[in-house]
């Protein structure tokens, strides 16, 4: 079971959007692409027979898993992750500071 999932609430820690708050898009590898943000600048030729205009488009970046953390919102900080077992057998994972599991 991963720390981080895909539609997690996270908080960056580290690098150029520092303090910034997001959503989880798409998993690759050790990295996450977070809706909105890590954004960078690619320009684009254009192609008409695909209909793309030129020019300069912003995309989104992935950041390192480790420049990431989940975003607790009854604490509003950056929180770590812990994963345990219901009395059902099931998996779950949960804040480490607040002991709440995780929707």
């Amino acid at each position: 079971m991963q720390k981080i999932k895909l539609n997690d609430e996270i908080i960056i820690i580290a690098g150029k959007d520092k303090g910034s708050i997001g959503i989880v898009t798409k998993m690759v590898d050790s990295k996450v692409l977070v809706e909105g943000l890590n954004l960078a600048k690619k320009h684009v030729k254009p192609n008409p027979n695909k209909g793309v205009t030129g020019g300069i488009t912003e995309i989104e970046m992935p950041l390192s898993i480790s420049n990431v953390a989940v975003y607790n919102p009854t604490t509003k900080k950056a929180d770590r992750v812990g994963i345990r077992t219901s009395k059902k057998g099931i998996k779950e994972r949960f804040f480490k500071s607040n002991d709440k599991s995780i929707a």
